[in-house]
């Protein structure tokens, strides 16, 4: 099990939180997302380390960024 952490600019509600969490919750091998609204801090726990493209392309389908 890995665990990474991102710095998510634009998130500024629960919605936020749901949509960010959805959509990296579709990358393969992602068991879990956390979402700090407060600091824009997105934690993931995956089988295996993530490709950055995958987090960053799944973070901007849901209409953030990753600033990390």
């Amino acid at each position: 099990m890995t665990t990474a952490t991102y710095q998510v600019k634009g998130m500024t509600c629960d919605h936020c939180v749901r949509a960010v969490s959805a959509e990296l919750s579709r990358i393969g091998g992602v068991s879990d997302v956390k979402v700090d609204l407060a600091t824009g801090a997105v934690t993931v726990e995956s089988a295996a380390l993530l490709p950055e493209d995958a987090v960053r392309a799944a973070v901007d389908e849901a209409g953030y960024e990753v600033v990390r």
